[in-house]
């Protein structure tokens, strides 16, 4: 989850560096920091908290040279602070990792003569490294042998006192891409992190070892052979990577979801028949039987109504996972089953985890996926990208959306392939789904009245989130929204199964959120909200235009979004629940963008 960032250059690189660890924020961190070769030295600033302190820091007591390495931290080992923050160096070498090493504790007590200065436990690559360039003069053997005693994963930029051009770089269950450009050659966690440096990247593979300075880029495979990779121009703008006219990027993704959906569905129109169609993507939905959903946080709860979607219009069973749970209770694997994973970045430790295990049982796998060439992607025997552009804020909004819009084309598509769906009803499906981005952004504009709702819930000591049916799955999302952003605890419940537990947490005055589409659970989810509103729950009704006043008695107050057809009511419905977070955080004066101990890309277990 760390960010990494290494450069050798034919100019100075400090504020490249910074640069690049600017557009690292988004990934989450609580401290900074950067190694340069200056004066023949390896010299680092480092700083505990946002990366501005970093900046006057180096105001204070500047550093420059033509190589460096930097980094954000999210600490796992160790307390948040400086002495704790990467670089991590010593009078040879200076590292910068993402990754957890597992045996870092077994390593610390065989190493001697090295003194450690952190509770991390990043600091026995640098005392290994060390240790082995002391035994060799060869710095690419002093990395292989490194690297062989790390249990666990790592993404590493190295630069060393005695190589005064070059940075090395190694990977294995963390990401890692190279770029180069007209300033040089360049190390980075993600392309974004290379926008503003590099004009094309490649992405290494685990095992791989990269050599680069200023004019080139040497990539060797786990055998140690040198190899070629290919290399693609960064899609990545300046615009992708900045708020715009918005106050966050939380707040410009929202606005972003119409254009997302809209892009994501797309490669799903048959335009000749009318028709949601993917020829391309090649899966025998015949020979399968049977859809296994994978994945994590915001995820996973596209999973959960994905799971709708296939058995409602595929008419074909389907199950889902918590990837972080998945291959822990050795689950079956089966040949008639399509195992999807789902990833906004590509690079969830977990939902990697989890497709690697069922890759070594010769599953069948297909990924959703929102970024290019990321290692879920490589990994999966079928690949869907969404078409959500770069997601900066740790919240998930567009991404969840176009999500959800890929899962049910995907339903769609496996339903008419089964026969289960007339090429009429597919007409139909196209038709209501292609109104999806227009009808996103009238639930936008109708969402700007939540702002005086969210007032009234900054005192809250909880909320409550219920739904049924495709509604409940949203009120777990509602829940990680808002506790996520807020730190206001909250928690997504079935309203059905109010009576069995949960009842008991209602007080007088606590907002209970109730997600209610007009519909055949409509009345029933009425009935359950009745509970709550005799023991003094606050409802807040979102529903739609069609459903009746009259049963809406007692109600706190309620919020409308235009008729739907039903199956997009959970793109619809997603809104207000998201700008309901949103405007609570805002209200608290929160980091929307960044919040408290989450990162935006899980790249650990």
């Amino acid at each position: 989850m760390c960010g990494i960032i290494g450069i050798s250059s034919n100019q100075t690189v400090s504020s490249d560096i910074i640069k690049s660890l600017s557009k690292l924020e988004y990934r989450g961190y609580d401290s900074a920091g950067l190694a340069v070769f200056s004066d023949g030295n390896i010299v680092e600033r480092k700083t505990q908290g946002k990366l501005s302190n970093l900046i006057q820091r180096l105001n204070d007591d500047p550093i420059d040279g033509h190589v460096g390495i930097g980094h954000t931290r999210w600490a796992t080992h160790g307390l948040p602070s400086e002495k704790n923050a990467h670089p991590h160096s010593s009078s040879l070498v200076s590292v910068v990792h993402n990754g957890i090493i597992e045996n870092a504790e077994e390593i610390k007590k065989e190493i001697t003569g090295y003194k450690f200065l952190s509770e991390t436990d990043s600091e026995v690559i640098t005392a290994l490294l060390t240790q082995n360039l002391q035994n060799e003069n060869d710095y690419f053997k002093a990395v292989s042998l490194t690297i062989q005693r790390l249990e666990g994963s790592y993404a590493l930029a190295i630069m060393f006192r005695d190589l005064k051009d070059t940075i090395i770089g190694a990977k294995k269950g963390s990401p890692l891409v190279v770029g180069r450009g007209k300033k040089g050659s360049f190390i980075g966690s993600d392309t974004i992190a290379l926008s503003s440096v590099a004009t094309e990247v490649s992405y290494l593979e685990d095992g791989d070892i990269v050599i680069l300075d200023n004019h080139n880029i040497q990539i060797f495979d786990q055998q140690e052979k040198s190899v070629n990779r290919e290399y693609s121009n960064i899609s990545v703008s300046e615009d992708d990577t900045s708020k715009g006219s918005f106050n966050h990027f939380m707040e410009k993704e929202i606005h972003e979801q119409p254009r997302a959906v809209g892009d994501t569905l797309r490669q799903f129109i048959d335009y000749d028949q009318s028709i949601i169609s993917n020829p391309d993507l090649k899966i025998k939905w015949q020979k399968i039987s049977r859809i296994h959903l994978i994945a994590c946080g915001t995820a996973y709860y596209a999973c959960l109504i994905a799971k709708y979607f296939f058995e409602q219009q595929a008419k074909i069973p389907a199950e889902c996972d918590m990837a972080s749970e998945f291959r822990y209770r050795d689950p079956i694997i089966d040949d008639n089953t399509l195992y999807i994973f789902v990833s906004q970045s590509g690079e969830t430790a977990d939902t990697l985890a989890a497709l690697n295990y069922c890759n070594e049982k010769k599953a069948n796998t297909a990924s959703v996926i929102n970024v290019v060439n990321s290692s879920i992607a490589r990994d999966s025997n079928y690949v869907i990208y969404t078409k959500a552009g770069p997601e900066i804020g740790v919240a998930s909004t567009k991404a969840f959306t176009a999500q959800l819009i890929t899962l049910l084309s995907l339903s769609i598509i496996c339903g008419s392939s089964k026969n289960h769906i007339s090429k009429h009803q597919n007409q139909m499906f196209c038709k209501s789904m292609l109104s999806s981005p227009k009808i996103i952004e009238e639930a936008i504009q109708r969402s700007y009245s939540l702002k005086d709702t969210a007032k009234e819930l900054v005192g809250s000591k909880g909320v409550m989130y219920l739904g049924r049916g495709t509604a409940f799955p949203l009120a777990l999302e509602g829940a990680l929204k808002f506790k996520e952003i807020s730190y206001i605890h909250a928690e997504g419940y079935p309203a059905g199964e109010m009576k069995h537990g949960p009842l008991a947490l209602i007080e007088k005055g606590l907002p209970v959120v109730c997600i209610i589409p007009s519909g055949p659970l409509f009345h029933k989810t009425v009935s359950n909200i009745q509970e709550v509103i005799a023991r003094g729950g606050k409802i807040l009704m979102i529903t739609d235009d069609s459903s009746l006043q009259s049963e809406s008695e007692n109600i706190w107050k309620i919020f409308r979004l235009p008729n739907v057809d039903p199956i997009l009511e959970t793109l619809i419905y997603t809104i207000p629940i998201q700008m309901l977070a949103y405007y609570t955080a805002v209200e608290l004066g929160n980091d929307v963008d960044q919040p408290r101990n989450l990162a935006k890309s899980v790249t650990v277990e």
